[in-house]
């Protein structure tokens, strides 16, 4: 994982002096740098796209990602309860309902076709990135509020949506081609762009030491996404 060596402020407040229109999101995403570009660039993202990527490989990262999706299940399941208004409940349900039946649907067909034993993923053996991301999710639900579970959340799913839609090819294997269509749905964009809105409205009138804690969040489940990557390899 890359360290956080960049040039962006080091609080929101001197982020959004002298800029119109400060988002939040924008800045943990700056402050997250180098990591969310190696993230969004990763050769796993490249090669998904170009069709290159060995089917062994994808079966792996796919295995470790029902397991992950199982726990971020449990995260957005808290992310209903902790939001504290209907509409938001609602956003978050509908999309732990894509989740659950869409998304799940997918893994499945994919498991299949990619001969994978049930036994492997119904109950996946977690390599230590997937663990980590896991406990990074549980302990900001846990340990924190709604915010904090927007942390994680957020650059989880955006850097889904980043890389999904910068990626123009169309592999002919249907488990590469849909995993990149599930990621660049307008319903997707929309959802995200949703996530950002709520923790944009609420990470500016936290206080500062709570804002580091949404930074670090941020920036580790960010690092993670990149050592998940990695371990495809």
């Amino acid at each position: 994982m890359s360290g956080n060596d960049n040039d962006a402020p080091a609080s929101f407040d001197a982020y959004a002096a002298g800029r119109e229109e400060p988002r939040f999101t924008d800045w943990l995403c700056e402050r997250a740098e180098p990591d969310w570009t190696d993230a969004t660039t990763h050769a796993f993202v490249e090669e998904l796209g170009a069709g290159t990527l060995a089917d062994e490989a994808f079966a792996r990262y796919l295995v470790q990602d029902y397991a992950f999706v199982e726990t971020l299940v449990s995260l957005v399941g808290y992310g209903v309860g902790q939001a504290p208004t209907m509409e938001a409940k609602a956003e978050l349900a509908a999309f732990l309902g894509a989740i659950t039946t869409d998304e799940d649907d997918y893994f499945r067909r994919s498991f299949e076709a990619l001969s994978v034993p049930e036994s492997v993923w119904v109950d996946p053996e977690m390599n230590e990135t997937t663990a980590a991301f896991r406990d990074l999710l549980l302990r900001a639900a846990h340990e924190g509020g709604y915010t904090e579970t927007l942390a994680v959340l957020v650059p989880v799913e955006w850097i889904y949506l980043e890389w999904a839609t910068a990626t123009d090819d169309h592999p002919e294997a249907f488990y590469l081609a849909e995993w990149i269509e599930l990621h660049a749905t307008p319903a997707f964009e929309s959802t995200v762009g949703w996530l950002r809105s709520e923790l944009d409205e609420r990470g500016p009138a936290l206080s500062e030491d709570r804002q580091r804690g949404i930074e670090r969040l941020f920036r580790r489940a960010v690092a993670l996404e990149v050592a998940f990557f990695d371990a495809v390899y």
